[in-house]
């Protein structure tokens, strides 16, 4: 380097290191769910621009704020271009891995719960297997609530400080990305490709446990497992169940027709009864 300037090796390294950055950030999607402020959403989409990342995706927004973000002087394209979704369970159902944001302070986790600097390999494992991120954050008065957590697999955590435990959303979610862009997508080692098996695309998987599911609690009420007002709460846990146990294409197959056979039984003997 002559001056501060970088040499042509270091511009190149910095050259290949951005398309990989870009590479698996297109992979990766921030999720929103019902943010207020339009600060917070600019902020988040400030953060997203700082390091690579151009999938934003807003869950049922506050229609007069979200109008004012987007048109705001100055706004990211990606906010321009951000997808609006009416559910959170639409937003990530072509997701491999959801990830939901959050603190313990006031809550009970149900679900596996890592902490920040944790995550990076995660993401990177999950990446490499050829699955799609969703990194979901929640409003900024309460977070996301326990319905919200029920469609995540894990749980990351912040550290701070235990007199101030809660992040301002823009803030959150800039130390996350960070977090990704620095620590999740280095370069990894050459492996040969039969030590990933191929994995399924996003949509399929997803639309196949909210079938299993599906069929899993029509055969609870077909039994009369519990009363009427228990199958929210059954459906809630039912879902975090699934996504714990993450079982492969294969075994949902093979649990799927398992519980169609069970149900088939059931409506069969009741009819008959």
């Amino acid at each position: 380097m002559v001056h501060g300037r970088p040499s042509a090796v270091c511009r190149a390294a910095g050259a290949n290191y951005n398309r990989l950055l870009q590479a698996h950030s297109n992979s990766v999607d921030v999720v929103l769910v019902s943010p207020r402020n339009p600060l917070n959403i600019g902020a988040v989409a400030r953060a997203m621009a700082n390091f690579g990342f151009d999938h934003l995706t807003v869950v049922a927004p506050y229609a007069p704020h979200w109008r004012e973000a987007r048109s705001a002087v100055g706004a990211p394209e990606l906010l321009q271009n951000a997808t609006e979704s009416a559910s959170l369970p639409d937003a990530i159902a072509a997701c491999t891995l959801a990830i939901g944001t959050g603190t313990l302070t006031h809550r009970k986790a149900e679900q596996r719960v890592i902490s920040l600097p944790a995550l990076a390999p995660v993401v990177h494992e999950e990446l490499a297997r050829g699955g799609r991120i969703a990194l979901v954050f929640g409003p900024e008065k309460h977070g996301l609530t326990r319905e919200d957590l029920s469609w995540c697999n894990i749980l990351v955590e912040i550290p701070t400080d235990p007199r101030q435990p809660s992040m301002n959303l823009g803030q959150a979610a800039a130390v996350c990305l960070y977090e990704l862009a620095t620590r999740a997508f280095p370069a990894p080692p050459v492996l040969p490709a039969e030590a990933f098996p191929a994995a399924p695309s996003g949509s399929t998987r997803s639309a196949n446990l909210a079938l299993l599911a599906s069929v899993i609690q029509d055969t609870m009420e077909a039994a009369r497992y519990s009363p009427r007002s228990m199958q929210a709460a059954n459906r809630h846990d039912l879902r975090l169940l699934l996504r714990r146990l993450a079982p492969s294409e294969r075994d949902t197959r093979r649990i799927l027709g398992l519980f169609r056979r069970i149900l088939w039984r059931l409506r069969k003997d009741g009819k008959e009864s």
